[in-house]
């Protein structure tokens, strides 16, 4: 009897875990396969305020390092690091990671009655694409993008989803505002122009002293 008990409690410990995925899976309306994982996608309930989708918009955002090498100080980044769109429209992403290394696209300060904790969420798997629809609300208002991977978004993961007129652009988005601290560095490639520069720099002059003789 004691050995049923036993067996029976371990299974109890095993089924745990699959079990509170399943509710938490439930909660953010969450599709997980091999590819990577959508949370709280949204295809057809409308936020307050909206009578009808406005506009469908579909963009392809591609994560990686190749879209770092311009910006200085950053590891990391996006196709697109702003996204504008229209009040009560219906945007789908398709998120494709370029890296080895998983990434994320989330959308956050959306309403929490219709996204829990107010976020979207797409996370793509190192060399996969996910996908996944989301409506936005009627206010003019700027939504903070970025990944959540450790250090992710400080290294340049960092994006602004801008509604109708936005309410003002974020502090350190990649191409779009400044940042906090500006490296001191070139980006990478510079070398070629300025090398450049230096050498008819050397030239003029030395045509220059030679005229001057």
């Amino acid at each position: 009897m004691a050995k049923i008990r036993t067996l029976a409690l371990l299974w109890l410990l095993a089924l745990a875990p699959t079990c509170a995925l399943a509710q938490h899976a439930g909660h953010h309306n969450m599709q997980l396969d091999t590819a990577g994982m959508v949370m709280n996608a949204n295809h057809d309930r409308l936020p307050r305020g909206c009578d009808a989708i406005s506009r469908d918009y579909d963009f392809d955002i591609a994560a990686g390092q190749e879209f770092a090498a311009a910006v200085p100080g950053t590891s990391f980044g996006l196709s697109m690091h702003e996204v504008r769109v229209e009040p009560c429209a219906r945007v789908t992403v398709n998120f494709s990671n370029r890296d080895e290394v998983r990434h994320q696209w989330m959308v956050h300060g959306l309403p929490k009655y219709l996204y829990p904790t107010g976020m979207f969420h797409l996370e793509a798997n190192a060399g996969a694409s996910v996908s996944g629809t989301f409506i936005v609300p009627g206010d003019d208002r700027t939504y903070l993008i970025h990944c959540d991977m450790a250090q992710h978004m400080e290294k340049g993961m960092k994006g602004q989803l801008v509604v109708g007129k936005g309410s003002g652009n974020l502090w350190s988005v990649p191409g779009v505002s400044r940042s906090f601290y500006r490296d001191s560095y070139l980006p990478r490639g510079s070398w070629l122009p300025l090398s450049a520069v230096f050498l008819m720099g050397i030239i003029v002059a030395t045509l220059w002293v030679r005229r001057g003789r």
